[in-house]
């Protein structure tokens, strides 16, 4: 076991630790993280920072419908409100779509068609890195879906 010592030279105990416990390395999971599409990953990463980032800035910046002294301000500022709600319900979709992108990629199971299992074209997941179909396999299931109606 290797020790990390701080330090010149001096021997202290309360300094030396075990370089295993100071961070394991997975060598499988490191090398799956960053082997393949590094871009789309980056490009993942930073748009759930985004996300994230705005659904903060929503939070702790709302507007007080009560502080509105006119009937028809207050109604349009509900609107504004509701609207604004259906827009964070679609970027929570989007943003459990983006952490299950990331899982695959840590699975080394991204870039797989979930339903033939064959590669999605590199094209495919730059222009939709959330994808889990390829462009073949999203055809048939628009086409069954709107076969059901």
């Amino acid at each position: 076991m290797k020790i990390r010592r701080s330090g010149t030279g001096t021997r202290s105990t309360k300094s030396q630790v075990p370089v295993s416990a100071k961070r394991p390395v997975n060598k499988l999971k490191t090398g799956a993280k960053n082997a393949k599409y590094p871009d789309i990953r980056r490009d993942l990463e930073r748009q759930r920072a985004a996300i994230l980032n705005d659904v903060g800035e929503v939070l702790t910046h709302r507007d007080d419908l009560a502080a509105f002294p006119d009937v028809s301000d207050q109604a349009s500022a509900e609107v504004d409100q509701n609207f604004s709600m259906r827009i964070r319900e679609r970027e929570r979709k989007l943003l459990k779509k983006i952490d299950e992108a990331l899982e695959r990629m840590d699975a080394a199971t991204y870039g797989i068609c979930e339903r033939c299992g064959e590669d999605i074209p590199y094209k495919r997941l730059k222009a939709r890195p959330v994808t889990t179909l390829c462009i073949e396999c999203k055809t048939i299931q628009e086409q069954e879906e709107q076969a059901r109606g």
